[in-house]
């Protein structure tokens, strides 16, 4: 008998599928899930792919098997996006909002009108520190709000898609969770909603699996 199982094959996504997707992030946030690792890794390539072929458009990717805490989101983070030395916190002049807000293109280029992040394993974060991804995704929805709602500078649109397994569907259905609700920080209302007048943030749930169907 092999030492070495067999793996289950399977099936690759269904083609013609990005430009569907791209449409839902015009005004969500997508939590996309799947049981199936190979599927996700499908999905966020592709997607990733397309979007960065897209004009005026910038892609960060985050790999999100090394994310466990703050200090390796920053890591992450600041690979991604060129400025000043990024502060292990979200608020405040060098920390992931600062740098969020950031729109710094690249030399020769014109500044991008469009950034998404993709953000592989986001349930691996979500497994280690459920507050600390919750108040992360409440950031990352917080900036895109302000910059569409708020800033008097030229627009950004910023759009995050979590990929995950099950777990992450589940959250998103827990209305106290971050795909649902902004952060409560103890006061009377939560930071973002005051900023932005935005009653909740725009995540939209999506099962990755249902891609694979005739």
């Amino acid at each position: 008998m092999s030492a070495l199982s067999r793996q289950p094959e399977i099936p690759l996504l269904t083609t013609d599928w990005q430009a569907d997707v791209t449409q839902l992030l015009d005004e969500h946030h997508l939590a996309a899930w799947s049981d199936q690792p190979q599927r996700r890794t499908q999905f966020a390539v592709s997607l990733a792919q397309f979007l960065g072929s897209q004009r005026d458009t910038e892609v960060c990717v985050f790999y999100g098997k090394h994310i466990t805490d703050l200090d390796s989101f920053c890591h992450q983070l600041e690979r991604c996006l060129p400025g000043p030395t990024l502060e292990r916190r979200l608020h405040g002049p060098r920390g992931v909002v600062s740098l969020l807000r950031a729109r710094d293109g690249a030399r020769g280029r014109p500044a991008p009108k469009y950034r998404y992040y993709i953000w592989h394993d986001a349930d691996v974060l979500l497994r280690a520190d459920p507050r600390l991804f919750g108040q992360i995704a409440d950031t990352i929805a917080g900036v895109a709000a302000e910059s569409e709602y708020v800033s008097d500078d030229l627009l950004l649109i910023h759009r995050c898609v979590y990929v995950g397994g099950s777990i992450l569907d589940v959250y998103a259905e827990d209305p106290r969770g971050q795909f649902h609700a902004w952060h409560d920080d103890g006061h009377e209302e939560p930071f973002w909603r005051v900023v932005t007048g935005i009653e909740r943030p725009p995540v939209l749930r999506y099962r990755i699996d249902a891609l694979g169907r005739a």
